[in-house]
């Protein structure tokens, strides 16, 4: 009987739907199933797709999704993956499945897999099962992954080290058409969409968004990130927006960028898995000691940063230095 790891790589969805339940569980057995899936590894385009609240970030996932299944501009259909970051359910900590609700269209071609994960109280609008997740898609053989964050705001960047294409999504008449470059998110945008262009004031909005690249000095040379406007309910503009996404996906190829790009976030995933290792394998050694400095650092007796220096240290927990 073939295993979890040769049915994922084979495409059972089945078998990538118990991966993926086991990743969001944190079930130890995955870390083998996740090592054993590398290999298969490193084919997918992914595509981060961020913006604030009401900007209609799922139905311009679920177009952009379609024209991916069907093909544009002369490229062929592809497989596509949809991983869609709910807010964590205040009562069960599970998602709230309402993109999964949305995208229930999608649900029955066999070319394309939706999955809602919760949060779970992340910053940075992912999860600590995204990437892994991302790795178990890609794995299976999907061509094109979309992240869907939750739509957080300012806390929205993580994205960018898990994506190789960015794209934000602004649309007008929210108020405030600076609102991405105030949050920081445009300095992570290869591509930027003006959802709802049907909306008063979309022209506008592209033209402080453009006006705001040319005055950004991370714009100088190489992608210049396209600005395309689009309504995700009548579909208008979504191939033009998937167009952009291929043409980065070339440009990363071509110049090399999507080698550093894997670079660093393979040193990203790396850095926060050793963290959290060398924490759990301190904490188990030591965690009588580390109860201790929080309750010292509860009564005030010292402060955060001397139990943390004494905790290293060996030292005593009296809040002084060793001498």
């Amino acid at each position: 009987m073939p295993t979890l790891t040769e049915r994922v790589a084979a495409g059972d969805r089945r078998a990538l739907a118990q991966l993926i339940s086991r990743i969001e569980r944190e079930d130890p057995e995955t870390q083998e199933i996740l090592a054993e899936l590398h290999a298969f590894t490193g084919r997918a385009s992914v595509v981060g797709v961020t913006g604030a609240p009401g900007t209609g970030k799922s139905t311009l996932v679920n177009a952009l999704a379609r024209v991916f299944r069907k093909g544009t501009a002369g490229e062929r259909p592809r497989t596509v993956a949809i991983l869609a970051l709910d807010p964590s359910s205040p009562f069960s900590g599970g998602a709230i499945l309402g993109d999964r609700i949305r995208m229930r269209e999608l649900a029955l071609d066999e070319g394309v897999f939706i999955r809602s994960m919760a949060s779970r109280g992340c910053l940075g609008g992912l999860s600590r099962s995204t990437f892994p997740a991302v790795r178990a898609l890609d794995a299976a053989g999907f061509e094109m992954i979309l992240i869907e964050t939750v739509g957080v705001g300012q806390d929205e960047v993580d994205v960018a080290r898990q994506a190789h294409t960015v794209i934000v999504v602004e649309t007008p008449g929210l108020g405030d058409d600076i609102q991405a470059l105030k949050a920081g998110v445009l300095e992570i945008a290869d591509i930027l969409a003006v959802n709802k262009a049907d909306l008063p004031g979309a022209d506008s909005a592209a033209g402080s968004l453009r006006a705001m690249l040319e005055r950004s000095e991370k714009f100088g040379g190489g992608w210049q990130p396209p600005i395309v406007q689009t309504v995700a309910t009548t579909g208008a503009g979504v191939e033009e927006l998937a167009a952009a996404v291929l043409r980065h996906r070339d440009h990363l190829r071509l110049s090399g960028e999507v080698e550093r790009r894997e670079r660093e976030r393979a040193e990203g995933d790396l850095e926060e898995r050793l963290r959290a290792r060398l924490f759990e394998r301190w904490q188990t050694a030591s965690g009588a000691r580390f109860a201790a400095a929080a309750e010292k650092v509860a009564r005030r007796e010292c402060s955060p940063e001397e139990a943390v220096r004494a905790l290293l240290d060996e030292g005593r927990m009296d809040g002084k230095p060793r001498s």
